[in-house]
């Protein structure tokens, strides 16, 4: 443990993934820093991204608790760093850890738009929304620079291929045109995660998403364009931001959100470890409560992978959040997921290159 809140990160160390059999632990020697004064591990650790060729763009998804069936991940870790991610463990396959490696050492996979267009060609691809966010978030920090989800949009926009977004950045007003036009053919929805109307929480819990008010602004602006948005009160954490689900909803419907949905905070592996760290770190009168009520929702332990409880939780806790999140969803008319359809009849696959060119 690091011992202090790292300033604009969300982890505090960078633990071992559950792959590394090597174990490496900073021991201070009493010898004082360089010359320079800079410490051998920097407090501030500086994000660097590299850029790879992925072999494949479209994941498949065949968990029941997720209504898609494919999702892109155009980026792999995630700069917003927000502490309670589910996909920090995905970075141990890179010999990685899910502490500070997964928000400060990321991969961009540049040929994103090249590889779908490839999928959406082959003969055997069945047209389903596929969703951007499912991993890791498709329009944090880096995507200024990059400009992969986009690149990705325009493919799905030539080919009029439904999909969905889930964002916790406004950046995502950048691309307003292009989600318009997918709007206006039914291809699209947009979701905008919203964990807490308290700045400060916000902070120290996703410390580089956009603060909670642009999250709100996002959905007024895409809904004022044409575009279907929802607003995800995700994840709820028990005696840490659950007192705000309802005016989460409230100020979601005022923004014109359609749609409302909730999950509470999954402790996968690594992250139970990280989590734990962060409430020591920023709640150590509470912390030791708030995994108790963790654990009251998942059967005795600190995570339940189970498909149907995993998203939802069980125990008397957990049906007073659902309760209550049913409650404000009909006071406030939420639709159904349901009631918001994607158009899958308009698909036409990419044209395959031609050396002649386009004639017509």
């Amino acid at each position: 443990m690091s011992g202090t809140p790292i300033k604009g990160r969300g982890a505090a160390s960078n633990r071992e993934g559950r792959f590394e059999s090597v174990r490496v632990e900073a021991e201070d020697d009493g010898w004082p820093g360089d010359a320079e004064g800079e410490d051998l591990q920097p407090a501030r650790p500086r994000t660097t991204v590299s850029e790879e060729r992925a072999r494949s763009i479209l994941s498949h998804n065949d968990s029941p608790d997720i209504p898609f069936e494919h999702s892109i991940n155009v980026y792999r870790g995630c700069e917003h760093g927000c502490v309670y991610c589910y996909a920090r463990p995905s970075h141990g396959y890179l010999n990685l850890s899910a502490g500070l490696d997964f928000e400060t050492r990321l991969f961009a996979k540049t040929n994103a738009a090249e590889l779908l267009r490839a999928e959406l060609g082959r003969r055997s691809h069945r047209v389903s929304p596929i969703n951007l966010g499912a991993n890791t978030d498709p329009y944090q920090p880096i995507e200024r620079q990059y400009r992969l989800t986009r690149e990705v949009l325009q493919v799905l926009l030539e080919t009029r291929h439904p999909c969905t977004i889930v964002t916790k950045n406004a950046c995502v007003e950048r691309d307003l045109d292009l989600l318009h036009e997918l709007a206006s053919q039914r291809l699209v929805f947009v979701a905008v995660s919203v964990t807490t109307l308290d700045n400060r929480l916000a902070a120290r819990l996703e410390p580089r998403a956009s603060a909670p008010h642009r999250r709100l602004e996002a959905i007024a602006r895409l809904s004022a364009a044409g575009v279907p948005t929802g607003v995800f009160a995700a994840p709820l954490i028990p005696a840490v931001n659950d007192p705000d689900l309802e005016g989460i909803l409230e100020r979601g419907r005022e923004a014109g959100a359609l749609y409302a949905n909730y999950t509470l905070v999954r402790l996968p592996h690594e992250v139970k470890d990280l989590f734990r760290e962060w409430l020591e770190l920023h709640f150590p009168q509470r912390a030791a409560h708030v995994m108790n009520l963790i654990r009251d929702m998942r059967g005795g332990r600190d995570n339940d992978p189970r498909f149907g409880a995993r998203m939802r939780g069980e125990g008397a806790i957990a049906k007073l959040i659902q309760a209550r999140f049913e409650l404000a969803r009909k006071r406030l008319g939420y639709l159904h997921r349901d009631e918001i359809e994607l158009d899958c009849s308009r698909f036409r696959p990419p044209r395959a290159e031609s050396a002649q060119g386009e004639l017509f």
